[in-house]
């Protein structure tokens, strides 16, 4: 299945945008909602923001991601078409607008929220720049490094390994049916939000997913957030090696560039990255800029 991806090089960080913006931003998506079936019971759900996960299990209903209001009430009225079970938990990968704006949706219906801690810190924190916290639903729980539970015959867990996409990340396992779904930590051929503002790490990244490849399998089928056009939101290990290939070409191009003699204003206006051709589009400046920063600061320490 394709994923339509972001035409906007700020659409990645909804959290980060006031209310009339996101409005503006989610006018340029047309595709309808799209459900598909990765084995008898758990599902992904694609409309607008980061790709969703879900559980039908014959005893309750878990959810990873919650997008948008709308599209949020669109997952849920159409589960409940397929399902009479409760909404048991609602998992959240990271803290982003367009993976927790649509938690609302599940107010009173959904027994908990849960989050890696430095997620919800995020989430409150940028409720309260865009002056929304009345249209949150926060996690309820939260971990730290590691969290399992069995959902019927389906055993859920969530992994940290450390800073990323922001420095709040989780992967979650679906232990039986081998399907880890990884948030942003994976953007299939498609240049990355990197919020530093929210403690991401580019080089921290690379280990992160070197650390979930070692942990999951080759048979292993991992949903991520966002894909390029003409990719898909679901794939296997290969894709994460070639991610955390992608985000060492980013901070090897730009360490060069740098030493080069380089200014920041003239490295940005690169269109391409060396060694790493899968990778075009828009928002190239994104990772060009994060990797600056982070180079800039490393060189200062």
């Amino acid at each position: 299945m394709l994923r339509r991806s972001f035409i906007q090089n700020s659409a990645f960080a909804f959290g980060a945008l006031t209310l009339a913006q996101q409005k503006l931003l989610t006018s340029f998506f047309d595709d309808p909602w799209k459900i598909t079936m990765l084995t008898d019971n758990i599902g992904i759900f694609t409309e607008k923001g980061g790709t969703i996960a879900f559980l039908l299990g014959k005893n309750e209903i878990v959810v990873v991601d919650a997008q948008f209001p709308e599209q949020s009430q669109h997952l849920i009225d159409e589960l409940k078409k397929r399902s009479q079970n409760p909404f048991r938990l609602l998992i959240n990968t990271h803290h982003h607008g367009d993976h927790t704006a649509g938690n609302i949706s599940f107010k009173g219906i959904v027994q908990g929220v849960l989050a890696h801690v430095n997620s919800k810190t995020n989430q409150e924190n940028s409720a309260k720049q865009n002056k929304n916290e009345d249209k949150q639903l926060y996690p309820d729980q939260t971990y730290t490094d590691t969290w399992c539970q069995k959902f019927d015959k389906e055993n859920i867990c969530l992994y940290y390994y450390g800073a990323g996409h922001t420095n709040g990340d989780s992967f979650i396992h679906f232990e039986k049916s081998n399907i880890v779904h990884c948030g942003d930590l994976v953007f299939n051929r498609r240049h990355p939000f990197v919020d530093r503002g929210a403690g991401a790490n580019m080089q921290s990244w690379i280990e992160v997913l070197d650390k979930a490849r070692k942990k999951f399998d080759s048979k292993t089928t991992y949903i991520y957030g966002h894909a390029g056009t003409g990719y898909e939101v679901t794939g296997k290990a290969d894709d994460l090696k070639k991610f955390g290939d992608y985000l060492g070409s980013v901070l090897k191009f730009v360490d060069g560039e740098m030493k080069a003699g380089k200014s920041k204003d003239e490295i940005l206006k690169a269109t391409a990255i060396p060694g790493a051709d899968e990778w075009k589009g828009d928002g190239i400046q994104r990772p060009l800029q994060a990797a600056y920063e982070e180079l800039s600061l490393k060189a200062a320490q």
